[in-house]
């Protein structure tokens, strides 16, 4: 018999992405982004926070807000694979599955005990949508979640990263503190591991601007920043 378990939102996150294109594959890659994590008005006790600002990083369990289906299916395209291969949907990290439940492990930059909204979390690495739901937080213990010897599977080693060419003046219409990690977002190659196409013109929402580039032998050049409507 189905036993239907239901779990609380506990916070949401704030990120600068407003769409799925662009987000890091995987926590940890661009560790220049920031996002802060405010709870909901239940879960907003400076007791539930104590004495995690002893540990440099942290756990989220999440939901994938944007791919929430009805049904399932038992084998998924990773774009590691470039999106021609099919591989189980439990030996992959798919957002398509029969829970839409995140896991991210990202870096505690500082718990704010005395903020408006708060307390709230200033975290960095996430590769969260903005707004999505938090259902835990837990802390990364170094000895027993740490595994130098673990293998990989069919995705060893992290993807080659781009080169990014993006010029001052297109970058400067973006805030100083957003810039460092735009070009680290755009190096990880935003594309879909099946969509090489050249002089196609990519666009990516960014920090409330739509980010326009191109890619053609491993460089990546923005040709246009425009305020997102």
């Amino acid at each position: 018999m189905t036993k239907i378990v239901s779990m609380k939102i506990i916070a949401h996150i704030h990120s600068d992405f407003t769409e799925k294109f662009g987000i890091p594959r995987q926590s940890g890659l661009v560790d220049s982004l920031r996002a802060r994590i405010l709870f909901e008005p239940e879960y907003r006790n400076a007791d539930a926070l104590r004495g995690l600002e002893g540990f440099s990083h942290i756990w989220l369990l999440w939901q994938f807000s944007q791919a929430q289906r009805e049904d399932w299916s038992p084998t998924v395209r990773p774009p590691r694979l470039g999106g021609n291969a099919r591989m189980g949907v439990f030996a992959t990290r798919s957002p398509f599955r029969p829970n839409a439940i995140g896991l991210s492990c990202v870096r505690l930059i500082c718990v704010d005990l005395d903020a408006p909204d708060g307390p709230a979390l200033t975290v960095a690495g996430a590769d969260l949508l903005d707004g999505s739901p938090i259902f835990d937080i837990k802390p990364y213990l170094p000895y027993a979640d740490a595994h130098p010897d673990a293998s990989g599977g069919f995705a060893p080693v992290e993807t080659p990263r781009l080169t990014v060419d993006f010029p001052q003046a297109l970058l400067g219409h973006l805030p100083a503190d957003r810039r460092d990690a735009v070009i680290e977002v755009l190096a990880q190659d935003p594309r879909p591991g099946y969509q090489h196409e050249p002089g196609r013109v990519y666009g990516m929402a960014f920090a409330g601007w739509n980010i326009k580039f191109t890619v053609a032998d491993g460089t990546l050049t923005v040709t246009d920043v425009l305020p997102l409507d």
